[in-house]
């Protein structure tokens, strides 16, 4: 598989993120770009444009907006993805983790560890949904998409 080595986040337009919620997105960037598995089938009878891609991603008329580079600045792909099935595990996902946020401040680590393994669950289905909806158009491996949709859930907090 190809893979992802420059990510842009469009959030132009969408209300700041908490702190909590920018180094989130800071350090899905971070592992994401030291790990991930992207590739562009063939569509159409046609091979697309080989990786390493640059990724932008934004939100559009509501939409998820995947715009895909090659190395040379050529356009490999662009596809839109509605939000609605990610409205309800993006909504559980941030109620986790407020409820994470607020318990390592104050609670002791067995009750942060039953939080942290409920957060994960979430963003686990976060990937899979993530997954399904990019049948066709992107081939992804699990830790990827886990990765994307923590960039989806920053976007989506301001969309």
């Amino acid at each position: 598989m190809s893979r992802i080595s420059e990510i842009t986040i469009d959030d132009s337009g969408l209300a700041p993120p908490t702190p909590e919620i920018e180094q989130e997105r800071k350090v899905a960037i971070f592992d994401l770009l030291e790990a991930n598995n992207f590739d562009l089938p063939a569509r159409d009878g046609r091979a697309a444009p080989g990786g390493p891609y640059k990724l932008n991603l934004s939100i559009r008329e509501r939409r998820l907006v995947f715009v895909l580079m090659t190395q040379k600045d050529d356009h490999a792909a662009e596809f839109h993805l509605s939000l609605g099935p990610f409205r309800q595990v993006v909504k559980d996902y941030f109620q986790i983790c407020e409820s994470y946020f607020d318990a390592v401040k104050k609670l002791p680590p067995s009750q942060i560890e039953a939080i942290d393994m409920a957060r994960r669950g979430i963003h686990d289905e976060g990937g899979r949904v993530l997954m399904e909806r990019l049948e066709g158009k992107a081939e992804i491996d699990m830790d990827t998409a886990r990765r994307l949709f923590t960039l989806i859930c920053v976007l989506h907090w301001g969309g």
